[in-house]
């Protein structure tokens, strides 16, 4: 409901926040610190998130860039966004520990691309260039896999035979764009082969909805999130064209212009998989504190899923 006085409110989409690829990851890195004590490696960020990265940094994870940044025989974390083949093999050969923090939804994208490799397809991977998730899944047959983003990939793609071309994608992509690039490429490739399932993650596309659902009453969307969260961004577009007026990417309340606000009556109010809620919630407060007290929640799905630790740390966590 709107504030009386004033009319101005706030929509806040559910579901938002952590999905529970990330939930299991981040958990996985506290766990592990917690078991083994720091410094606990971590490759790459565990998920893309400023605040979460910072918080764990303070408790004694190590983020590093690639695994020869890390010590003989230390423990290292693979982030949630998955690694290729090649990264395992070098973990190896330094004789690391390794816990495998990939959400179980990139492993199934891997597995179809190991499936599609051992058929002979061509496969084509819509993504986004140099995301990890992105490398990891490419890696796993980078003879095979060609990476399409725009639509001039579309026109760029040479395949050997086109009764054998296959497309899988990156999780966390807008559900409609990456339908239109399918579109295309099947302009080019008529038999062209869908995934056996649905590729973008279900928190991915649930985060969509729920934005699609509130963004036509909105004069403002803020997504919170960080600027190489990909879901995050993408949730920044399709406020965009559903309708809300403006919309704006922020870690942190203290991100937002104030000239934002100038004649905005309702303001949505939404996050990325790898946010906590307690950033939502500082948001909701900083915008209280500037008359948008009133906050009404757009629900279109409730999540119950949830994913068990990987199994190396499951294993010391059950011994002791």
């Amino acid at each position: 409901m709107q504030d009386e006085r004033t009319g101005k409110r706030v929509l806040l989409a559910k579901p938002r926040g952590y999905c529970a690829g990330v939930d299991r990851a981040v958990i996985t890195v506290e766990q592990a610190l917690e078991k083994y004590g720091p410094p606990v490696y971590v490759r790459k960020e565990i998920v893309h998130n400023k605040h979460v990265v910072e918080s764990l940094r303070e408790r004694g994870a190590v983020f590093v860039e690639e695994v020869d940044e890390v010590p003989e025989g230390a423990l290292v974390v693979f982030s949630a966004h998955g690694v290729a083949p090649a990264v395992h093999d070098q973990a190896a050969q330094r004789e690391l520990r390794t816990i495998d923090a990939t959400c179980p939804l990139v492993t199934k994208v891997h597995k179809e691309v190991n499936r599609f490799d051992r058929e002979d397809y061509d496969i084509l991977l819509i993504g986004h260039e140099g995301h990890e998730e992105v490398e990891g899944t490419a890696g796993e047959a980078p003879h095979r896999v060609q990476l399409v983003d725009t639509a001039d990939d579309v026109q760029r793609v040479e395949v050997r035979d086109p009764s054998k071309v296959v497309w899988l994608s990156q999780t966390t992509l807008s559900v409609d764009e990456t339908m239109d690039r399918v579109d295309q490429l099947k302009e080019r490739f008529p038999q062209l082969s869908d995934p056996p399932s649905d590729d973008i993650c279900y928190a991915t596309q649930n985060r969509q909805v729920a934005v699609k659902a509130m963004a036509p009453e909105c004069d403002l969307v803020l997504v919170v999130g960080s600027t190489n969260s990909s879901n995050s961004k993408r949730l920044v577009e399709v406020a965009l064209q559903a309708g809300a007026s403006a919309s704006y990417l922020i870690d942190y309340p203290s991100d937002i212009d104030e000239s934002w606000l100038e004649g905005v009556r309702t303001v949505g109010v939404t996050s990325g998989a790898s946010v906590p809620d307690v950033l939502v919630m500082e948001l909701l407060d900083w915008l209280a504190e500037r008359g948008w007290a009133e906050v009404d929640e757009v629900t279109t799905a409730n999540e119950k899923i949830s994913f068990a630790l990987p199994r190396e740390l499951r294993k010391d966590l059950g011994k002791a």
